[in-house]
């Protein structure tokens, strides 16, 4: 196995996210890195239109990351140029009391993408085993039943056509800490820093340990999780992108073939 798959971690496999250098770029330097994400963008351009034409499938991309993980900035980097038509952003937020009512998977359901369709989820239904398993929202024995809930969840996705890539953007602590000073320092960023970030960055080993076990517990043949190195910006762009175009290339999406007749078809003045 290279370095590089070695982010990919086979299903059954234990994690500790300290085995993983959030600094790793292969051969590759911000120059060179750049320049594969925009030819891999071309190509993930034209996947996703035959995607789109072809109306039978679907791809589901989850991102997590601590904060200052660079989500935001991945989607935007990535999806750069891929036509709006056929690609959505949801974003999960702290659920609202209607969201509180209902199972944990009732808020996430109907925002998956349906056939012809790239979804991205900014956060999503994984929250519910890290942030609520920290902060003790909700029983031990409440969040622990929810991976097996998340691994049928996915599966019923996977069954109806929907491929799903799981990125989890790992950055270090002292990154962390950098990102944050930096949001702190620019007052234009201020609208980006909240103080309710600093207990969570106090709190690292226990979203580490939450984040080993989610992708442990979640990571299958069917839904894939991906362990980003993602210190260098950069480099986490790239990885995701090779991903995502690699994943659409397996899913081979092709156009429908044309009506009869269009070789006789003359264009009226």
């Amino acid at each position: 196995m290279s370095k590089k798959d070695h982010f990919a971690p086979k299903p059954g496999t234990p994690i500790d996210l300290n085995d993983y250098d959030p600094d790793f770029h292969e051969d590759y330097d911000k120059s060179s890195g750049r320049e594969a994400v925009d030819r891999l963008q071309e190509q993930i351009q034209d996947w996703q239109e035959r995607l789109y034409a072809e109306g039978k499938q679907s791809l589901l991309i989850v991102f997590q990351a601590m904060d200052t993980g660079g989500k935001d900035g991945v989607i935007k980097k990535v999806f750069s140029g891929i036509n709006p038509a056929g690609v959505y952003v949801k974003s999960f937020k702290a659920p609202t009391p209607e969201d509180l009512a209902h199972d944990f998977l009732w808020r996430v359901h109907p925002h998956v993408p349906g056939k012809g369709y790239i979804g991205i989820f900014n956060r999503s239904h994984y929250e519910d085993v890290l942030v609520v398993r920290v902060n003790n929202l909700v029983p031990k024995e409440v969040w622990q039943a929810r991976y097996d809930h998340i691994n049928a969840f996915e599966r019923l996705l996977a069954d109806s056509g929907t491929r799903i890539l799981k990125f989890y953007l790992h950055i270090s602590k002292d990154e962390q800490k950098e990102r944050l000073q930096a949001r702190l320092d620019n007052p234009d960023k201020h609208w980006k820093f909240s103080i309710g970030d600093l207990p969570v960055h106090e709190r690292w080993n226990d979203y580490m340990d939450a984040y080993a076990d989610a992708i442990t517990r979640c990571n299958t043949e069917y839904a894939p999780w991906y362990i980003v190195p993602a210190n260098h910006k950069w480099y986490r762009d790239l990885f995701v992108t090779r991903v995502i175009c690699d994943t659409l290339e397996a899913m081979n999406p092709q156009y429908p073939p044309p009506e009869a007749g269009l070789d006789e078809v003359v264009i009226p003045d």
